[in-house]
């Protein structure tokens, strides 16, 4: 794998993460259960799509094949993306997609902090604008969290029955392969292991406010990253490709 082939296979990792959890957010828009979190859901979105976008255009700049950032989001197939299995998870009631968000609001919000001193100008360049924003994410995801969490009987049952799911999913993002490996030693990305530490002391802090309890099952889902995906994934392209899909090279 040549030097700007890795680049850019690492930077289709960070806008598949966003790209793919912008879509599941955004099917909240209309539908959340107060006026209130439909905004903030649909803000979030817009957020994510929009730091995809950024990361879509520095892959296709280092693109071989010469696609754009369009291509790259809508005519790749399922085992081309690389994407973490978390964010396709489908969202259920509103406290699972919460719980979604939360997890991996803390492990994007310090991700992004340490890409803001990439070595590579124009990683640093988008972690620096998208990392304010995420700010946001993961403080409005806490505070949710928290007053779900310890709030009526029901709440704290939805979120925990959410956490219970989806906590499997929560340490792929912090298992690195060759390839993460390599971007850390060029001074490209950031130590995963820092940024599990950040993540677990937040996550703790939150889930003790919330009265919720860690699963105990250690089993951890991964594969994501490599292009292996759960039954989740075909379904979600399928809606989210259909129109380039249907209509190449359509242009609004």
């Amino acid at each position: 794998m040549s030097d700007t082939h890795a680049l850019q296979s690492y930077v289709l990792r960070l806008a598949d993460n966003a790209l793919i959890l912008g879509q599941q957010v955004s099917a909240w828009c209309g539908h959340a259960p107060a006026l209130e979190e439909d905004i903030a859901f649909a803000n979030t979105a817009l957020d994510l799509i929009g730091q995809a976008t950024l990361w879509l255009t520095y892959a296709s700049e280092l693109d071989a094949q010469g696609r754009s950032a369009d291509d790259l989001a809508f005519l790749r197939d399922e085992r081309q993306f690389s994407n973490i299995l978390l964010v396709e998870q489908p969202n259920g009631d509103f406290g699972k997609s919460l719980m979604r968000q939360f997890i991996f609001d803390a492990a994007h919000f310090p991700y992004l902090q340490g890409l803001s001193h990439s070595n590579d100008a124009r990683i640093s360049e988008i972690a620096t604008k998208s990392v304010k924003e995420v700010a946001y994410h993961l403080e409005r995801s806490s505070d949710l969290i928290i007053r779900l969490g310890g709030g009526t009987k029901d709440s704290h049952n939805y979120m925990q029955r959410a956490l219970n799911d989806l906590w499997r999913f929560s340490s792929e993002i912090f298992m690195p392969d060759a390839l993460e490996l390599s971007m850390t030693e060029q001074g490209i990305a950031p130590d995963l292991a820092n940024i599990e530490t950040k993540f677990t002391r937040h996550i703790h802090m939150v889930f003790e406010r919330a009265g919720l309890t860690l699963p105990e099952s250690s089993y951890m889902h991964n594969g994501g990253k490599i292009g292996i995906h759960s039954e989740n994934m075909g379904p979600l392209l399928a809606e989210m490709q259909y129109l380039q899909r249907s209509f190449p090279g359509v242009q609004w």
